[in-house]
């Protein structure tokens, strides 16, 4: 197994810049919690992303919908207070972003008071206005098009985008769309390889694919899909590295047996009283 040296310096929305310029793939991933943050930020990842994925990964929702401003601050703090030198951007949760320049610049800027360094935001042209206010408010500004979990319902569930003409070209116009507006990079979600290469090549800011095929300035995966933490069948664009989910039962099932076997805890994992108090202990009587 190879491990490659960790960079110290933290990541910049310029450096990403910087990366696609130079063709060096950009590495992203989520983060929740603590945990996955130190264990992404330990992996080298360029960019740690609070999804608002936390809903179906963590929260047990069935998708990203009923994900709240609130939810998202709160594991936001908690993948902040790590300190990571990843590129740390957080999702705009479902109507967070939707009703109006003022509210998305509170919510976005709440979000920047917590230690983001950018925010991710779905949809295309519809979203130029906001996408300029946040970038005149010194809030940088990643873009989602293709499949974007939370237009699932006016999609008819997660359904690969931009296979006919059409809907080709309109994601094409989106994507130069909202780079005019000031994103500094835009996620390519379930879209044709062919396609999302072509945007990567029309754009000159990076692209990171999900699903968009080898043709982006770099890729991003759900955390718990790369390490095979969820039960059931991965997507068709995962590549997962471990089978954490069947690992990870074992390992509590075989701590089950010790307990129930008299196995744990053992003298290694107990504290054991000095000598002149084991012998008070032991010579104590009850007084009543």
């Amino acid at each position: 197994m190879s491990h490659a040296p960790v960079p110290t310096r933290s990541v910049t929305v310029p450096d990403l810049q910087r990366m696609r310029d130079g063709r060096e793939r950009i590495v992203m991933t989520t983060a929740y919690d603590a945990v996955t943050a130190r264990i992404a930020d330990a992996s080298g990842v360029d960019v740690v992303l609070v999804g608002d994925s936390v809903g179906n990964v963590c929260l047990g929702f069935e998708n990203t919908l009923p994900v709240t401003l609130a939810m998202m601050a709160h594991h936001l703090e908690a993948v902040a207070r790590t300190r990571p030198r990843a590129l740390l951007v957080v999702d705009m949760p479902y109507l967070s972003f939707h009703l109006g320049v003022e509210d998305t610049l509170r919510n976005a800027g709440g979000f920047i008071r917590s230690g983001a360094q950018g925010v991710k935001l779905e949809g295309g042209a519809r979203r130029v206005p906001v996408i300029r206010a946040l970038v005149e408010a010194e809030i940088p500004v990643m873009g989602h098009l293709g499949l974007t979990p939370q237009s699932l319902n006016a999609m008819g569930g997660f359904k690969v985008q931009g296979r006919e003409a059409r809907a080709a070209v309109e994601l094409l116009e989106d994507a130069l769309r909202i780079q005019d507006a000031g994103c500094f990079a835009v996620v390519l979600e379930g879209i044709p390889a062919e396609l999302a290469e072509r945007i990567t090549q029309e754009l000159t800011i990076p692209t990171i694919g999900i699903g968009a095929g080898p043709g982006c300035s770099g890729q991003v995966l759900v955390f718990h899909d790369i390490l095979g933490l969820l039960p059931g069948p991965s997507a068709k664009f995962v590549r997962t590295y471990m089978n954490g989910f069947e690992q990870l039962t074992e390992s509590m099932v075989h701590w089950a047996e010790d307990v129930r076997a008299g196995r744990f805890p053992g003298p290694q994992e107990s504290y054991m009283l000095p000598e002149p108090a084991r012998d008070q202990v032991r010579a104590w009587k009850p007084t009543r």
